[in-house]
C-alpha cells in the first residue's frame, strides 16, 4: 500500500509537466528498484553471496522474484496507469 501511495505522490508532482511522464518515471523507478533486490537476493541465495559469482542476467531469473517483489513493481504501475488513463478521458 505504502509503495501504491508514494507512486501516486511522484506522479502528482510530475502532473503539470505530464501524467504520463509521471506514470513513465514511476513504473521505472519501481522496476529498477526490484531488479536492484532481486540480484541481491540471488546473489545471497545461488552465487555465495559475491557479486562475482553472478552472470549478468542474474537479475532475470525466475528464481530471483518471488510474488511480493512482483507485487511491490506491479500494483504501482497499474495504480498510475489507470491515473494517467482518467486525466486522458477527463481531458
Amino acid at each position: 500500500m505504502n509503495h501504491i501511495l508514494l507512486a501516486l505522490l511522484f506522479q502528482f508532482v510530475l502532473a503539470p509537466i505530464s501524467w504520463w511522464l509521471g506514470a513513465f518515471f514511476v513504473i521505472g523507478y519501481y522496476l529498477g528498484r526490484e531488479m536492484a533486490q532481486a540480484e541481491y537476493r540471488v546473489i545471497q541465495n545461488f552465487y555465495a553471496g559475491k557479486r562475482a559469482n553472478m552472470p549478468w542476467w542474474g537479475a532475470f531469473q525466475s528464481k530471483a522474484w518471488n510474488i511480493k517483489s512482483i507485487l511491490d513493481w506491479v500494483l504501482p504501475s497499474i495504480a498510475v496507469i489507470i491515473v494517467a488513463l482518467l486525466a486522458l478521458v477527463l481531458k
